[in-house]
C-alpha cells in the first residue's frame, strides 16, 4: 500500500515533485495545496487542488504526509515557512530520494529534502531537513548540509565541508575540503570557494564576456 502524499505548491517545482514521487518512490500523490490567494485553478494533472486554510480537514494528517514543492526564492524562507506550517498542522514531510543517485551514507536525509537523479552522496554526509539537490552534484564524506538549503546542478563540495541554513549553492559552483560555508550565503554559478564563508556572504562567479569577433569571421564553423 502506497502512502497517500499532498503536495504544497502548483508551479513548475510542484509539477517536477508530482513526476517523480508518482514514478520512482512509495507515494501515491493524491492532491495538491497552496496558499488561498493562489488557489485559481481547482485541478492540476487530474487531481485536485485545495486552499491550505482547509487542507488538514480534506486531507487529515493522520493519512497523509505532505511535500512542500517550493524553490529557493527569498534564500529558502518561503519554502522553510510552510515546512513549518505543515508540520504545525502535524503533518509527516515526505523526502525524495531518486532511485538513480548513488547515496551511500547510512545518515538518512532530513524531512522535506528533494534529492534527484545522478547525485553521489559519499559516506557519512548528514543532510539536515528541507534540502534541494538537483540533479548530478557530488556531496564529499563528512560533509555537513543544514536545513533549508538549495544545492543547484554539477556542484562539487569537497570532503568535510560544512554547510549552514539557508545557503545556496549555484551550478558548476566548486567548495575545497574542510570549509565551513556560513548561514545564508549565497554562492554563484562557477564559484570557487576555496577558504571559510562567513555568514551572508554573496559570492559571485566571472562570466563569460563577448568577443570583439563575430561569429561569421570564424573559419571552419
Amino acid at each position: 500500500m502506497k502512502k497517500k502524499l499532498v503536495i504544497f505548491g502548483g508551479g513548475q517545482i510542484a509539477q517536477l515533485a508530482h513526476f517523480y514521487f508518482s514514478t520512482d518512490s512509495s507515494y501515491d500523490v493524491v492532491a495538491f495545496t497552496v496558499d488561498p490567494e493562489f488557489l485559481t485553478e481547482s485541478t492540476l494533472f487530474g487531481l485536485p487542488v485545495v486552499s491550505f486554510d482547509d487542507v488538514a480537514d480534506l486531507y487529515p494528517a493522520s493519512e497523509h504526509e505532505m511535500f512542500v514543492a517550493l524553490s529557493y526564492s527569498k534564500q529558502n524562507s518561503n519554502r522553510a515557512e510552510k515546512f513549518a506550517a505543515a508540520k504545525a498542522l502535524g503533518y509527516m514531510l515526505a523526502t525524495y530520494i531518486s532511485t538513480k543517485a548513488t547515496y551511500l551514507s547510512s545518515v538518512p536525509p532530513g524531512q522535506n529534502c528533494f534529492i534527484l537523479e545522478d547525485n553521489t552522496i559519499q559516506p557519512f554526509v548528514t543532510i539536515g531537513d528541507n534540502v534541494t539537490i538537483w540533479s548530478g552534484n557530488h556531496i564529499g564524506h563528512h560533509s555537513v548540509i543544514s536545513n533549508h538549503c538549495f544545492i543547484a546542478s554539477h556542484v562539487v563540495i569537497s570532503g568535510g565541508v560544512n554547510v549552514g541554513e539557508y545557503c545556496f549553492i549555484g551550478v558548476n559552483a566548486t567548495l575545497r575540503d574542510h570549509i565551513t560555508i556560513g548561514e545564508r550565503c549565497v554562492l554563484g554559478a562557477g564559484t570557487l570557494i576555496l577558504a571559510n564563508a562567513e555568514a551572508g556572504g554573496v559570492y559571485i562567479g566571472t562570466a563569460s564576456v563577448r568577443s570583439k569577433i563575430p561569429s561569421s569571421r570564424l573559419k571552419n564553423l
